[in-house]
């Protein structure tokens, strides 16, 4: 699974705001503001990766349990697909 092309991560006066440019911007109207793990996942999202990559990445980044990174990253990936910010 992989970010849209068309959506830039850019760090805005401390905040990581995601940006649609080109056909991005026709398709989304707005911006998404997030968190520090939010941002670490995108970034990690921009190239084809799997969930279960993303999970092992995150319990290397973070103090966290296996259970819990594998929990956050479904939800944020099904958030992102209800977005239809994923691409095929």
């Amino acid at each position: 699974m992989k970010i849209k092309d068309g959506y830039l991560l850019r760090e805005v006066a401390g905040s990581n705001i995601v940006v649609p440019i080109g056909e991005g911007a026709m398709d989304f109207s707005g911006v998404i503001t997030l968190n520090d793990v939010g941002a670490f996942i995108w970034k990690n999202m921009e190239e084809d990766i799997t969930k279960d990559e993303l999970v092992r990445k995150i319990l290397a980044e973070y103090d966290v349990d296996e259970e819990t990174a594998k929990k956050d990253v479904e939800e944020y990936v099904s958030s992102l697909k209800g977005a239809d910010l994923i691409a095929d």
